[in-house]
């Protein structure tokens, strides 16, 4: 996200407090253009690692796109709409995972993959 310049990014870690996910990763754009950029950047950059999205909502509108892609789930949203829904306000009690330093544009990397949980196995059988 930080490559296509998403601002207000943020990492929460959801696991103990829902099945959906382990993960959600919140990023906002100025425009349904760059919000469109940002979804199809994390599309080709994680689908060149691994499976790549299960779905990806909202695309055809770009005013908030989701982005499933099993334990992590990604919300790009315009600001507007981002205010509006106030993720942050419902996940409120999620753990805050820090964000790689930002020395400059750069895709975000894990050196190992993201622990998982017995539910999202479950949801894999």
């Amino acid at each position: 996200m930080l490559d296509k310049k998403a601002t207000d990014v943020l990492i929460l870690h959801v696991g103990k407090l829902t099945s959906v996910a382990d993960y959600l990763v919140l990023g906002s754009a100025e425009s349904d253009r760059q919000t469109r950029a940002i979804a199809d950047h994390v599309d080709g950059v994680l689908s060149q690692s691994g499976p790549g999205a299960r779905s990806i909502e909202g695309k055809s509108s770009s005013q908030w796109v989701l982005m499933d892609f099993g334990d992590v789930v990604a919300h790009i949203f315009r600001q507007d709409a981002r205010q509006h829904y106030g993720l942050e306000r419902l996940w409120a009690d999620a753990k805050h995972v820090p964000l790689p330093a930002e020395e400059g544009p750069r895709v975000m990397t894990v050196s190992k993959p993201l622990p998982r949980t017995r539910t999202s196995a479950a949801k894999r059988a």
